[in-house]
């Protein structure tokens, strides 16, 4: 049995994301059923505000708790500067050490870990699932990844000459979005009546990329991928929901889509916890959900571990198209539109024979996005 060190970011420190928290979740509870016995390491970010660091750790722990990984979470913070002090939270700086020194693998997610973490692993595996951002980053110097044994990306193009970033001189290993499918059982029910989805209005911030041997900066947020299909409610009868994250500045924007015939829910309140997040999505009807706008720029074929939540629901997805892709289907389950028209068009076929896409959905999750399948491989690919 392989010890497995599952290293995310920035989880214990995001309580109210319960999204965020299941795209980890989903790895450890796959490795786990893989017989793997699995450990969380992760560093927490203390603010100004005590209060609410004690709340978010409180929070965290009770969900590993949950998720019965009590006793097996490596917190730790770190101090100022590149020197600063590495101390542990709830377990002993010995305990860490024994955990990750007898530990197989260290499958890190959190890309700018401080390198001293890392020094005593076996063997460690970056998961890469930010595709094109990640490389991007790296090229630049914007982000400094410490060496690792493997390379993984959910990104298709990632490290082939489709590829329209670079591959920082490595060899990526492609792999898909994992979900436990029993943790996300298929869920039917006709009368759901909204497509929805769950997103950050501003998440994605600006990026610079080289275009012909020069820096041109975009807009990378959500926020201008949704704008463009504002008037999307107009040409359907489908109902149509967004659950955003937004500001409190953003209120003209929540009134232009509420007079174009969006619901718009606060993700505080759908998504604010695993549960509640995953009642959300088991109870639409379905997915819309455009991409950030640099994944589309970057045709990186890449898929959020949202949208197979929704699938392995039973839920139809209907996403923006980021690319041509070797296994991702388009027109049965799942649609990938690039106009406002296809969208349109997606979400009227779905529901001429919504039963029939329901069931496909499910067929897409169970056989292209199975944890057991996908940690299978990554396990195969991480431990010659």
């Amino acid at each position: 049995m392989a010890t497995v060190v599952v290293s995310p970011f920035d989880v214990a420190n995001f309580p109210e994301g319960g999204g965020h928290f299941w795209v980890y979740m989903q790895y450890v509870q796959g490795l786990r059923r893989l017989g793997c016995d699995v450990y969380w390491l992760e560093q927490f970010r203390h603010g100004k505000d005590r209060d609410r660091d004690a709340r978010a750790l409180t929070t965290f722990f009770t969900r590993m708790q949950q998720f019965q990984m009590s006793g097996r979470v490596l917190l730790y913070t770190v101090g100022h500067g590149e020197d600063g002090r590495i101390d542990q939270v709830g377990v002993t700086a010995a305990q860490a050490q024994g955990v990750l020194r007898r530990a197989d693998l260290v499958l890190n997610f959190h890309h700018a870990i401080d390198p001293r973490v890392l020094a005593c692993a076996r063997r460690t595996a970056l998961v890469d699932i930010d595709p094109g951002l990640t490389q991007t980053w790296m090229s630049t110097g914007a982000l400094r990844v410490p060496p690792h044994d493997v390379y993984f990306t959910i990104g298709e193009t990632v490290g082939t000459p489709a590829a329209r970033f670079p591959d920082c001189g490595v060899r990526w290993v492609p792999i898909h979005p994992p979900i436990c499918l029993d943790l996300w059982p298929y869920v039917h029910d006709a009368r759901s009546e909204a497509f929805t989805t769950v997103a950050g209005w501003w998440s994605g911030k600006w990026i610079k990329l080289l275009e012909e041997g020069r820096e041109v900066l975009y807009d990378n947020n959500k926020r201008v991928a949704f704008l463009e299909y504002a008037a999307l409610p107009q040409m359907t009868t489908q109902p149509l929901e967004l659950a955003l994250l937004l500001a409190d500045g953003d209120v003209e924007d929540r009134c232009l889509l509420e007079r174009h015939r969006w619901r718009i829910r606060d993700a505080r309140e759908v998504a604010s916890t695993p549960e509640r997040y995953r009642a959300y999505i088991q109870g639409s009807r379905g997915e819309w959900s455009c991409a950030k706008p640099v994944f589309v720029k970057l045709q990186n074929a890449w898929v959020s571990d949202r949208t197979v939540c929704y699938l392995a629901s039973g839920k139809p997805a209907v996403v923006q198209h980021t690319g041509p892709s070797a296994y991702l289907p388009d027109g049965e389950g799942m649609f990938r539109f690039s106009t406002l028209e296809a969208a349109a068009a997606a979400l009227d076929a779905i529901n001429t024979d919504y039963e029939r896409h329901c069931r496909a959905a499910r067929d897409i999750a169970e056989t292209h996005f199975d944890a057991t399948r996908v940690l299978s491989r990554v396990l195969s690919e991480a431990l010659p």
